[in-house]
């Protein structure tokens, strides 16, 4: 199984929590990563492409794998606080 994901990573959960009301809102995912995201894929809307298990940190992995396509949720991790979409999964 692969799993497609979009992250937006910050330094507090505050901050992850207001910008997962806002998405849940209606905002744009993708815009709001680029604005907001610490991360390199920010640039690229949050998107991280397919990946198998094992190829990222446990807490990240355990969401991305437990979780529907079109889920989204906070979780996290030794970089910080993840807002993360599962956008796709492979069987």
């Amino acid at each position: 199984m692969e799993v497609r994901a979009s992250h937006i990573l910050v330094g507090s959960e505050a901050e992850a929590r207001e910008l997962l009301e806002r998405i849940k809102g209606s905002e744009d995912f993708a815009k709001l990563a680029q604005q907001k995201s610490k991360c390199p894929s920010g640039r690229k809307g949050g998107d991280l492409g397919f990946f198998k298990r094992q190829r990222m940190v446990k807490e990240f992995e355990q969401f991305c794998f437990s979780h529907k396509k079109g889920e989204t949720g906070v979780v996290k991790t030794d970089f910080g606080w993840h807002v993360i979409r599962v956008t796709d999964i492979k069987k």
